[in-house]
């Protein structure tokens, strides 16, 4: 396997111009290397940056958006390729599934007829060939009796199946990077788990680097080996899937770990993380997180915290250090006197 990142994002910021001349800011300073094979997760609120990171790398802003800072496929710099480099770049080096499949394909389409449009105009395959190669597919990835399937249309099947076939175009496409955008958000528990599994295998059946999307962190971390926790357009924490359960070290990080429901415990509500969510616009100028942190200090509404190393990650959090200790004591102090 290559040893050259498959994917690397440096100081990527993402502006949009306002109607009154000005602008506001999207992401802000985003670092991220993924490498050939290796799934990443992208945790957060609603509004933290996620999708606008992945439409920066597939280069689908809107139009008053721009994106400064580098873009790396493969070591090519995206932002320069002409037309005909960012059409192959689409075509076969990333491939993107998106949440809601109803909405991205044609119902008035038979499923078969979706799944060979591509192979047959970009790849110049006959009929016959394009069908075979979408049947296969279907096959691989879990959906029964596949012939049948290729001429129904899309609002004849299930949600979960016609997620599996949004995943089934995108493999036909064979790219080396799959960017899924909240891929389970509109199934049941069940179903969920089934499409995350077969993400999971063909990635590494076929080597490909992913980036994973999804407001449910225990989903980031049954995938991905690395989890990048984002707040307000800005990376707060990034750590291994392993250690983030145990060694996570920011305050919103710890927050999300908090708020998910346990199985083996009674509780009589969820803990909830209190205020609601900002946009990296929204921000002040300290620490975006400050108003909804138990640990902020005035220092932090006023002075930006940088990505710093912390216990084999990287967190943006000026007073991680004294936290640390002082969750560390209180543990010392507990334990001490059971």
């Amino acid at each position: 396997m290559s040893t050259e990142p498959l994917l690397e994002l440096s100081s990527l910021t993402v502006d949009f111009a306002t109607e009154d001349g000005g602008s506001r800011t999207l992401l802000a300073g985003l670092d991220l290397t993924l490498a050939p094979g290796e799934a990443l997760g992208l945790v957060g609120e609603s509004g933290s940056g996620k999708s606008m990171t992945v439409r920066a790398i597939t280069r689908l802003l809107p139009p008053a958006a721009t994106a400064r800072g580098a873009i790396r496929f493969e070591g090519r710099d995206v932002a320069s390729m002409d037309a005909a480099a960012l059409r192959a770049y689409r075509d076969g080096g990333v491939g993107l599934i998106f949440q809601d499949p109803r909405a991205h394909i044609n119902p008035t389409k038979r499923i078969g007829a979706f799944l060979t449009e591509a192979l047959r105009h970009n790849r110049g395959l006959g009929r016959g060939e394009a069908l075979a190669r979408a049947e296969a597919v279907l096959a691989e990835v879990g959906i029964d009796d596949p012939a049948r399937r290729l001429r129904q249309y899309p609002q004849e099947v299930s949600g979960g199946m016609l997620q599996r076939v949004m995943i089934a175009s995108v493999l036909l496409a064979e790219p080396r990077l799959i960017l899924a955008d909240e891929p389970t958000t509109a199934l049941d528990v069940t179903i969920q788990r089934e499409v995350v599994a077969i993400l999971d295998r063909l990635r590494r059946e076929r080597g490909m680097g992913m980036v994973f999307i999804t407001h449910d962190l225990d989903l980031a971390l049954a995938v991905c080996g690395q989890v990048a926790v984002m707040y307000a357009g800005r990376i707060v924490e990034l750590r291994s899937a392993e250690s983030l359960h145990e060694r996570a070290a920011h305050p919103y990080t710890r927050g999300l770990l908090g708020s998910r429901p346990a199985i083996d415990a009674r509780a009589p509500r969820l803990t909830a993380i209190p205020g609601r969510p900002v946009s990296a616009f929204e921000a002040g100028p300290g620490c975006a997180f400050a108003p909804r942190c138990a640990f902020a200090t005035r220092a932090c509404e006023s002075e930006p915290p940088q990505l710093v190393p912390f216990e084999g990650g990287l967190v943006r959090c000026a007073r991680v250090e004294e936290i640390h200790a002082e969750r560390t004591d209180k543990r010392t102090s507990k334990e001490a006197t059971a």
